[in-house]
């Protein structure tokens, strides 16, 4: 027990275990997380509808959104934008890793008369044939990637972006990070039925990589049929950071907002988001 509890409790090296598997593919968390997604009561998965239909709003102004746009929206999950874009008369393709919340995407587009082209991949792992005018990768899910993943992913943004296309994405900023404070929790049932349909006991402990400005929240979950670790990496950005990583890539960024929906860029703001081109 002595040895276990030194290991739940030790400081791993930043992105250096990956369990996004486990959020996305575990059948009980998986369901826990289209349920967040949906709440309107909270931002933890997804941002409000009201906050998602002012961000839709302002992308159409943005980037002349109509009939024929050619869009990929990843990280879709259960087709919140994906179903606006689309009502707008894009030609939308959603990536994700969830199968569960693909499955009510596709329920959702069906049930609106809408084509919309889901693919359940890693965005990680997505090849297309397919050009995008617009492509979307929306509520910090660059943050929740290591630097080689980031620039993978971006090699595949570039590779799928037509003559002309812009990416947009946000992220946290270093005030976000400045937020962010150490600890460890222990407790049963902490997050409720969030993990499992078990009874069981976790520990939650956050670190703070100051040199990385990354934090990682890291759940070890104990049921009396298995155990198992969730990790939470975060990499946090200023504006210089960002531009070197996306330059690394062979893109520039060309505008900077506060957020997803267009506000002014704020120094203040907990999130940065640009518009990237080739």
């Amino acid at each position: 027990m002595y040895k276990q509890l030194i290991q739940i409790n030790e400081r791993p090296q930043p992105f250096s275990v990956y369990t996004a598997d486990t959020l996305w593919t575990d059948p009980h968390i998986a369901q826990q997380m289209l349920k967040t997604h949906l709440d309107q009561s909270t931002d933890l998965a997804s941002r409000r509808l009201s906050f998602i239909e002012a961000s839709v709003g302002w992308l159409q102004q943005r980037f002349n959104i109509g009939p024929g746009t050619r869009i990929a929206d990843f990280g879709c999950g259960p087709g919140l934008y994906a179903t606006r874009l689309a009502q707008l008369g894009a030609k939308v393709t959603g990536v994700d890793f969830s199968d569960n919340s693909l499955r009510y995407a596709r329920e959702t587009a069906v049930s609106h008369n809408l084509a919309i082209d889901y693919i359940h991949t890693n965005y990680l792992e997505f090849q297309s044939d397919k050009r995008f005018d617009l492509i979307l990768l929306i509520y910090c899910d660059f943050c929740a990637l290591s630097p080689a993943q980031r620039q993978q992913l971006l090699g595949i943004f570039r590779q799928h972006l037509a003559d002309g296309g812009a990416i947009m994405l946000d992220v946290h900023s270093l005030v976000e990070y400045d937020k962010f404070e150490e600890g460890v929790s222990y407790g049963r049932c902490q997050s409720g039925d969030f993990w499992t349909d078990e009874d069981y006991f976790s520990f939650t402990n956050q670190f703070k990589y100051e040199a990385e400005h990354v934090t990682l929240a890291k759940y070890s979950i104990f049921t009396p049929s298995r155990s198992f670790e969730v990790y939470n990496w975060l990499q946090h950005f200023d504006r210089e950071s960002l531009t070197a990583e996306f330059a690394a890539s062979g893109l520039a960024i060309t505008d900077w907002y506060a957020n997803v929906a267009g506000e002014p860029f704020d120094p203040q703001s907990n999130t940065m988001a640009i518009v990237a081109q080739k």
